[in-house]
C-alpha cells in the first residue's frame, strides 16, 4: 500500500539527431559534455568533461574522490575497451582496526557484521584510494583530442557558482543529515545550522547554492597540473594530510603507486550480436553468466517481453547472483541500491562511451577535507570485515564493485553505450535495457520505458514494476515471491540507467524516466 496516484504518467522524450549526445543523471553535466562536442570533441573529451562536471553537481554520487570504469568503442573498430580505475585499499590498512562488535549487521548496503564505530562505513577510517583523476587521464592520453584544461575547467566553473539547492537535492541531503552531522567540514558544505538540509526559498525564486569554493580551487589545479597534481602534488599532500587527521591511513606513497588499466573486455555473443562488459572485479562477469543462461531461451521476436521472457530473465539472474555472492563476496542478502552515477556519450563520428563512477555510500564516508573541498568515498565498505572470506577487508586489494557499463551492438547494426547507478540492481538493469534492444528490436525511448524486474540476491525475491502486465506478475510468481513495486523518484526501487544509442548516422540519449535532474543533451550542429 502507498499513497500515490494511480493516474499520473511520467515519460521522458528521448533526443535525437546527428550530432553527439551525452545522456547523464544530472542535465547541467550532460551540457557540459555536449558542449565539448560542439567545440569538437571526441566522445572522450566529452567523457572527460561530464565525469568531472558531475562530480561537483552530485557531489554525494561521483566526484574526484570515487572510483569507477569506463567502457569505450572507436568508430570503424572491432570490439570494446576498458579503461579500469575502482579504488583500492590502503597499504597501511590493518584489519584489526575494524574489530566486529558482534551484535548486529551494518545498516547501509551490505550485510557485514557491524565493525565498531562504522569504522569501515563513515569517517575517514572508511576511505579507499579513489581512481577517478587518473582514470580520466589515461582515457584523455590514450583517445583525447582537446586540451586537457579546456575539459576540466568547466567543472571549475561550476564549483565556484555552487550546485543550486532544491527540492531533490534537499531530500537526497535530508536522507543522510545524522551522518553528515558528525564531520563538522561535510557539515559546513550540505547542512544548514549543521543540523538541516540547505533548501531553496520554496516561496520566491531566490537560489541558494552550496558552497563549493574549495572544489573549484582543487579542480582549476587539476586543470592546469593534471592528475599529477592530485596524486603526487599539492592536491595529493593537502587530501593525505586531511584524511590522516581524522583518523584515516590514506598515504602519499597510496596515491603515488595508484595507476589506472587498459584491460580487456568481456565479450559475450548474442544471437548475432554483441555485447562488451568489464571484467574482474565489477558486474560484468555476473551480467556474462546471466546471458549464459539465457543462452538457450527461446527467440523474442519484435515487441514488448512477454511472461516466458521476464520468467527466463529472473531465473537467469537468480543462477548468476547466487553464483557471484557464493564466489565473489558481497553475500547473503540482496543490498539496497547503492549510490553512484553513471553518463554515456556518442559523437557524431560514432565514437560511444559508457561510463560508472561511484563513491559507493550516499554522501561515501560523510567526511569532507576542507584543504581541497572532496567529499570522500567510503571503499572500505565493499570489503566483508570477517577474515578468510572471497572479499575481505587486507591493505592494498582491489575493491569488489557492482558497477557494469556496457556497449552493445545489435543484429541490424545499431550500438549502445548504456549502464546505471543502483549498487547490485545495476546488472539487472543494464541486462534488461540490453535485451529490449537486442532481442526485443526495441529503440532507446520504448527500451527505457519498458517495466523491469530486479533479482539481486540469492533468496527467491523478486521485485517487479507494477506496470508490468498481469500475466507478467502471474508468471513470475510460479517461481518467486513477487513484490510489485512503483517506479518512483525517491527511493529508486530499480537501478537508475543512461544511455545512448547510434543507428546509422542517427544518434539519442536518454536517462531513467523517474530522474528528476536525469537529461540528455545534443551537440547544436552548424545550420
Amino acid at each position: 500500500m502507498d499513497n500515490f496516484s494511480n493516474a499520473q504518467v511520467v515519460r521522458k522524450t528521448v533526443t535525437a539527431g546527428r550530432g553527439g549526445v551525452v545522456a547523464a543523471q544530472h542535465r547541467r553535466a550532460a551540457e557540459v559534455g555536449a558542449a565539448v562536442l560542439e567545440a569538437g570533441g571526441d566522445a572522450v573529451d566529452a567523457a572527460v568533461a561530464t565525469s568531472f562536471a558531475i562530480g561537483v553537481v552530485e557531489p554525494w554520487m561521483s566526484g574526484p574522490a570515487a572510483g569507477g570504469c569506463m567502457l569505450l568503442w572507436r568508430a570503424g573498430g572491432q570490439r570494446a575497451e576498458v579503461v579500469d580505475y575502482g579504488m583500492r585499499s590502503p597499504l597501511a590498512l590493518n584489519p584489526a582496526d575494524y574489530p566486529l562488535t558482534g551484535d548486529g549487521r551494518v545498516a547501509d548496503l551490505f550485510p557485514w557484521p557491524a565493525v565498531v564505530g562504522d569504522r569501515n562505513l563513515q569517517g575517514a577510517t572508511a576511505v579507499a584510494v579513489p581512481g577517478v583523476v587518473a582514470g580520466m587521464a589515461l582515457a584523455h592520453q590514450r583517445f583525447g583530442r582537446m586540451p586537457w584544461r579546456e575539459l576540466v575547467l568547466p567543472a571549475a566553473r561550476l564549483a565556484e557558482q555552487g550546485l543550486i539547492a532544491d527540492w531533490y537535492s534537499g531530500l537526497l541531503t535530508a536522507s543522510a543529515v545524522r551522518a553528515l552531522s558528525l564531520d563538522a567540514d561535510a557539515a559546513a558544505m550540505f547542512l544548514d545550522d549543521g543540523r538541516f538540509p540547505i533548501l531553496g526559498h520554496w516561496t520566491t525564486t531566490e537560489e541558494r547554492h552550496l558552497d563549493q569554493r574549495a572544489f573549484a580551487r582543487t579542480l582549476a589545479q587539476i586543470a592546469d597540473e593534471g592528475a599529477d597534481a592530485f596524486y603526487r602534488g599539492d592536491i595529493a599532500r593537502a587530501l593525505v594530510r586531511d584524511v590522516q587527521a581524522k583518523g584515516g591511513c590514506l598515504s602519499l606513497d597510496d596515491l603515488d603507486r595508484y595507476r589506472a588499466e587498459l584491460v580487456e573486455p568481456l565479450a559475450i555473443a548474442r544471437r548475432g550480436g554483441r555485447l562488451w562488459a568489464p571484467p574482474g572485479l565489477t558486474g560484468g562477469p555476473t551480467l556474462a553468466a546471466a546471458l549464459a543462461q539465457l543462452s538457450g531461451d527461446p527467440p523474442a521476436g519484435q515487441g514488448a517481453p512477454g511472461p516466458r521472457h521476464y520468467r527466463a530473465i529472473a531465473g537467469a539472474l537468480h543462477a548468476a547472483f547466487s553464483a557471484r555472492l557464493q564466489g565473489m563476496g558481497d553475500h547473503e542478502a540482496a543490498a539496497a541500491p547503492g549510490c553512484t552515477t553513471h553518463f554515456s556519450v556518442v559523437d557524431r563520428h560514432g565514437n560511444l562511451c559508457a561510463v560508472t563512477q561511484t563513491l559507493l555510500s550516499i554522501f561515501g564516508s560523510r567526511v569532507v577535507s576542507p584543504s581541497t573541498g572532496l567529499l570522500l568515498n567510503n571503499g572500505i565498505l565493499w570489503f566483508d570485515p570477517l577474515p578468510g572470506r572471497p572479499n575481505s577487508l587486507a591493505p592494498g586489494k582491489r575493491c569488489l564493485a557492482n558497477y557494469c557499463p556496457v556497449i552493445g551492438e545489435t543484429t541490424d547494426g545499431r550500438r549502445f553505450a548504456l549502464g546505471a547507478s543502483g549498487g547490485r540492481k545495476i546488472v539487472g538493469a543494464v541486462l534488461q535495457l540490453g535485451l529490449f534492444m537486442m532481442d526485443h528490436g526495441m529503440d532507446l525511448e520504448a527500451a527505457f520505458h519498458q517495466p523491469r524486474i530486479d533479482v539481486s540476491g540469492d533468496r527467491r525475491e523478486l521485485l517487479a514494476d507494477a506496470q508490468l502486465p498481469a500475466a507478467v506478475l502471474d508468471a513470475l510468481r510460479a517461481d518467486f515471491s513477487v513484490a510489485p513495486t512503483r517506479r518512483q523518484v525517491f527511493p529508486f526501487a530499480f537501478a537508475c540507467p543512461a544511455g545512448v544509442l547510434r543507428a546509422g548516422s542517427l544518434n539519442s540519449g536518454c536517462t531513467e524516466v523517474m530522474s528528476p535532474w536525469g537529461d540528455a543533451v545534443a551537440e547544436r550542429l552548424p545550420a
